[in-house]
């Protein structure tokens, strides 16, 4: 499979999760996350979910959880809604690259400011 064909699948899955997400799991453990990317293997076998939550080290772990149990449901729903021959299997991961971002741009403010960064 081409680069190019598994950049549009990953981009048609990260498309139909996030509506999947928002609109028919009615877990209370998802709190407010945005799903940061997909990358597919080549063979369509496995799609890794990366994902930035919103919270504490404890809620995202319970978002990973409740999306862990409802994997299930996922697949099925993206199997009806995108053609493909095989689903894959889909594992959650946290994105922590917006988190170190926002470290990275919290130190570079204090030391823009004067003041000692906080390590």
């Amino acid at each position: 499979m081409t680069k190019v064909r598994q950049s549009r699948v990953g981009e048609q899955i990260k498309k139909e999760l996030s509506q999947l997400i928002q609109q028919e799991l009615k877990d209370p453990r998802i709190g407010f996350l945005t799903i940061t990317g997909v990358d597919v293997t080549g063979d369509l076998s496995q799609a890794k979910v990366y994902l930035s939550v919103l919270g504490s080290e404890e809620q995202k772990q319970d978002a990973l959880r409740a999306l862990a149990k409802a994997n299930g449901f996922l697949r099925t729903e993206i199997g009806k809604r995108i053609r493909l021959r095989k689903v894959p299997e889909l594992l959650f991961k946290t994105d922590t690259s917006v988190d170190y971002g926002s470290r990275i741009d919290n130190l570079l403010h204090q030391l823009q400011s004067g003041r000692n960064p906080e390590v």
